[in-house]
């Protein structure tokens, strides 16, 4: 039984597009994202990696409620649970840098989360 349709679409011919996801280093070596995800108990780290591979599969098409963009070139990645988790990250040359994380306990960002963040992308871009 046929509905009509002809696609020419074969396995071989679809791409799965993935954008790459790295963890900001900092000088001393340390991967301060990563270091905090290993902190968490493991049902928080469970739905960070899950964040974290929405991104990677979606890049840019990635929209709210699990992004948002707080200034050019910074965004944030939002983790909802009992206690939100918010991971700042920015996009250069493609790629997608991971640069700090932190548990959101109000309703505004602190600054010095925000400032952390922004000094962490003005040593990439």
């Amino acid at each position: 039984m046929s509905c009509g349709f002809k696609s020419d679409l074969k396995p071989s011919r679809i791409a799965i597009l993935m954008w790459k996801v790295k963890f900001f280093q900092t000088d001393r070596g340390d991967y301060p994202v990563k270091d905090f995800i290993l902190e968490q108990e493991e049902e928080t780290q469970a739905r960070i990696i899950l964040s974290i591979e929405l991104l990677r599969d979606n890049g840019p098409f990635l929209k709210p409620p699990h992004i948002k963009k707080l200034r050019s070139k910074f965004y944030e990645l939002r983790i909802l649970g009992k206690v939100p988790i918010r991971i700042f990250y920015t996009i250069f040359e493609n790629e997608y840098y991971l640069l700090h994380a932190f548990k959101k306990k109000s309703q505004k960002t602190p600054a010095r989360e925000m400032n952390l963040g922004i000094d962490r992308m003005r040593e990439i871009i």
